[in-house]
């Protein structure tokens, strides 16, 4: 049985519009413009108890909306949505007790005081033994590296330091859901990497089922093997992470490296694909994923090309793509 499972999710927000100027402020205290945003346009999709899904797409493409309705904060236009069986929007205590939501720009930890007592209080809304709650802090805060500042005001924390006891926090009552927005927003690419290494690890072991949500492909790449991407709050794809660059990228990029410099120039090289990057002794080219066979064949035999590499396009560049569409 999935644990979410989405079916027609949409929701729309009433927002006003202002008139330009002086003159357009007082006209809208008397008769105000409204229109209609779409944030989320008739979704679906499910999710098996244990996976761990990124969750992509650009800015204001609907993301952080799906997660705040399968967290119960917003209700929905329409559509329905089960997760863990309950219907979020109802907010029923067995649900909230058994999910979490981190929105990486939100703070839910007490900012003048220190993150252990901010923890403690979570505990006591929980309902966890101070054994569990001892215990549990101790080997998170070892594997996130943070076990020296749980006693230092949440204020006086790096962002990185209070991002991991955010992290803490959302997993104390060990959720069986849990709502990723943005964690590794803002830290630097050693913090980065312990939190990856962290959900990897939390993931395997408590077979949490996770829906992340990232604009650091880096993230994906390390911990997705699914991705469902979203844009203008419809989904388009929905599948394994490897076949994204199938799907939405029909070159390859290949890399020669010529013995005669003079051989090799972009003239040359222009019928055999696009020559996207020049370096002394290499030229890389863009060429279509149907002709790269034909295409390294005819350079090893026409030009003195003394090495060949073929790769994929990196996963990155083809998500920019997609945005950018």
């Amino acid at each position: 049985m999935a644990v979410i499972a989405v079916s027609g999710l949409t929701k729309t927000f009433r927002t006003y519009r202002k008139q330009p100027g002086f003159a357009g402020a007082v006209k809208g205290l008397f008769h105000r413009t409204y229109e209609q945003v779409v944030a989320v346009n008739q979704i679906g999709f499910t999710i098996e108890p244990g996976e761990l899904v990124g969750f992509l797409g650009p800015n204001g493409a609907g993301k952080t909306t799906t997660l705040k309705m399968l967290a119960g904060l917003l209700y929905p236009t329409s559509g329905e949505a089960r997760v863990l069986g309950y219907v979020p929007w109802e907010r029923a205590d067995g649900y909230r007790r058994q999910f979490a939501l981190l929105l990486g720009q939100k703070n839910q930890l007490w900012w003048d005081l220190p993150a252990r007592e901010s923890l403690e209080l979570n505990a006591k809304i929980y309902g966890i033994p101070k054994a569990t709650l001892d215990r549990t802090v101790a080997e998170m805060g070892e594997l996130l590296r943070v076990r020296d500042q749980f006693n230092v005001a949440v204020r006086e924390l790096s962002l990185g330091e209070r991002m991991k006891m955010e992290l803490i926090a959302s997993l104390l009552h060990q959720p069986k859901v849990l709502f990723l927005d943005e964690p590794t927003i803002g830290l630097d690419v050693v913090s980065q990497k312990t939190v990856r290494e962290f959900l990897r690890d939390y993931n395997a072991r408590q077979k949490t089922t996770i829906l992340l949500t990232s604009h650091y492909m880096t993230d994906i790449e390390e911990l997705c093997e699914r991705v469902i991407i979203i844009d203008h709050g419809r989904i388009f794809f929905d599948g394994r992470l490897s076949d994204v660059v199938d799907r939405f990228a029909d070159f390859k990029l290949v890399t020669i490296r010529c013995a005669d410099a003079e051989a090799c120039t972009r003239e040359s090289l222009a019928k055999y694909g696009e020559v996207v990057a020049r370096e002394p002794g290499s030229v890389q080219l863009k060429v279509k994923r149907d002709r790269v066979i034909t295409a390294c064949k005819a350079l090893l035999d026409e030009l003195p090309v003394t090495d060949i590499d073929i790769q994929e396009v990196p996963i990155e560049d083809v998500i920019r793509q997609i945005f950018a569409r």
